[in-house]
């Protein structure tokens, strides 16, 4: 079975374990009329935070029933302690961001 390997992986490896579960609090609903405080009855979910800790708050209903999720690497922004810097310091790579981020924005 393949496996994914990256630079760091034995320091973080566990790291999910030391992570505390998280309750899911529903707090509003949207449907074609805008937002709403009741539930919509509908199964689709908006939840905002860290990813691991959104992941550990799905399990209690959905462990065992997905196959695949999709989210972006553990970004860790402005934690240089970590196990990779993610901070783009480098005047030429800013700039080269605010382009692509202008060109994106003209779609």
């Amino acid at each position: 079975m393949p496996t994914l390997e990256w630079i760091g992986k034995n320091k973080v490896i566990n790291h999910h374990q030391e992570v505390p579960f998280r309750v899911l609090e529903r707090r509003y609903s949207y449907d074609e009329s805008g937002q709403h405080d009741e539930d919509n009855g509908s199964e689709n979910m908006v939840i905002r935070g860290d990813n691991l800790e959104a992941l550990k708050a799905l399990l209690p209903r959905y462990e065992g029933r997905v196959k695949c999720i999709y989210i972006d690497p553990p970004y860790n922004t402005g934690n240089e302690g970590w196990v990779y810097n993610d901070n783009v310091n480098d005047p030429k790579i800013k700039n080269g961001f605010k382009r692509l981020l202008a060109k994106k924005a003209k779609i």
